[in-house]
């Protein structure tokens, strides 16, 4: 179920509105007036639902995902993260799954990227994100609100450069201090995607980029 959301987002979305066309219509009496009334309603209505909705819909369908099935390996536990081995490489005629990669994760996917993901829950432990020296490579690490689809806060090539660091994730209610050398990312949630992307050049370069997207790690602040 959550593949086919995933997949069919869009066809869901128009299947949907059709439908609340159909119940507005039905409940309103023929004519030019009425039929004009029901598409304003369908059309107010479907666009909050899908501004307010969708998001955390499909986010939540990520978020279950990733919990309870994983992306390839089996279920990710919470506060920990998952790093896809394989890349989706292309040529000028088509695009290339390579063998091992899973057809969720591919969903939505830059070509020639790896992916590295997980969810975290602050309401006990703050958590260290670590990332190595990517020595120029490009890389980003993207942190969501999954509550409202909100990415709060990037880690990456374009934001903080390309230096090994870490950085502190804490939740809405902490009040601790933050130890020298670390940089804090204060979360609006104490629930958070994490989505890291790692560049790789070519299938030459997958080992390489696997070991550096691997070493993107998260501790508890306690350890």
């Amino acid at each position: 179920m959550n593949k086919l959301i995933l997949k069919y987002a869009y066809p869901l979305t128009f299947a949907l509105l059709v439908l609340l066309a159909w119940v507005v219509y039905q409940r309103l009496s023929t004519g030019i007036i009425p039929l004009a009334v029901a598409a304003v309603i369908v059309w107010a209505l479907g666009t909050l639902l899908f501004i307010y909705f969708w998001p955390r819909l499909i986010l939540g369908v990520y978020k279950k995902a990733a919990l309870v099935k994983g992306f390839g390996d089996g279920p990710i536990p919470v506060n920990t993260l998952y790093t896809q081995p394989q890349a989706l490489f292309a040529d000028p005629l088509h695009v290339t799954l390579a063998p091992g990669s899973s057809p969720l994760m591919s969903y939505g996917t830059n070509l020639d990227t790896l992916y590295t993901v997980g969810v975290l829950d602050l309401s006990k432990e703050q958590q260290v994100l670590h990332v190595p020296d990517m020595a120029g490579r490009y890389y980003a690490v993207q942190l969501t609100d999954p509550s409202d689809g909100t990415n709060f806060a990037y880690i990456g090539k374009r934001v903080t450069g390309t230096k090994a660091g870490d950085y502190l994730i804490t939740g809405p209610s902490w009040k601790g201090v933050v130890s020298q050398g670390m940089k804090q990312i204060p979360s609006p949630n104490n629930s958070v995607l994490v989505i890291g992307r790692v560049f790789v050049e070519n299938e030459s370069d997958l080992s390489t980029a696997y070991g550096l997207a691997k070493r993107i790690q998260l501790t508890p602040l306690g350890d």
